[in-house]
C-alpha cells in the first residue's frame, strides 16, 4: 500500500465550454508514484505536459480534460477530495 509520501499528486483545474465558473472545480490528478527504494514512475500524462502539448489527463473521480486554467480559483472537486481523503492523502490548503 502506497503512502503519501510514495505519491506524486498534482491538482489542476477543469476547464468548461460554459462560460460561468460555477460548474469548474480543481481536480487531483496521480501523476506517478516512488516505490520503496525505486525511482519516480510516471503514470499517463502530467498536467504540465497537458497543458503544453494540449493532452488530455485523468483525475481521481474519473474526468478527463485537456488542462488550461489556474486551479488555484476553483473549489477542489468534492469526489477527487473524497477518494484522496479515503486513501489517507493530506491534500494541500485543508
Amino acid at each position: 500500500m502506497s503512502t503519501q509520501a510514495d505519491l506524486e499528486v498534482h491538482v489542476a483545474s477543469t476547464p468548461q465550454i460554459d462560460e460561468g465558473d460555477h460548474e469548474r472545480f480543481t481536480h487531483i490528478v496521480l501523476e506517478g508514484y516512488t516505490p520503496k527504494d525505486g525511482e519516480f514512475v510516471p503514470l499517463d500524462n502530467s498536467v504540465v505536459g497537458g497543458m503544453i502539448n494540449a493532452t488530455p489527463v485523468k483525475a481521481l473521480c474519473g474526468k478527463v480534460w485537456v488542462p488550461g486554467r489556474d486551479p488555484q480559483k476553483y473549489p477542489l472537486c468534492p469526489t477527487c477530495k473524497e477518494i484522496a481523503t479515503s486513501m489517507g492523502w493530506s491534500l494541500p490548503g485543508g
